[in-house]
């Protein structure tokens, strides 16, 4: 995960182009010890994305459907409440 501002990272797709996202936010998941960012593309904001990553930054896929399941509360709560959107 390549940070380019606090707020904006460069994703890589499979074919090797390089691509600005806006980070919405992030989350830390202690159970688990996960961390996850969830971003979406400056010219498509209506669809977010969430991904795994390490201390090195390193993006990782969720697989794991009770784990995905977990993610999309987070993501649905910070949805619906306005005073969590202004924590980021």
């Amino acid at each position: 995960m390549a940070k380019v501002k606090d707020n904006q990272i460069i994703i890589e797709d499979d074919d090797g182009q390089e691509h600005l996202m806006e980070i919405l936010f992030t989350y830390e998941h202690e159970e688990r010890n996960k961390k996850y960012v969830f971003f979406f593309d400056p010219n498509n904001e209506e669809e977010v994305l969430v991904m795994s990553y390490n201390d090195e930054g390193e993006l990782f896929p969720v697989d794991d459907e009770e784990e995905y399941e977990e993610i999309e509360e987070v993501f649905n709560a910070f949805e619906e409440d306005p005073e969590i959107q202004k924590i980021k």
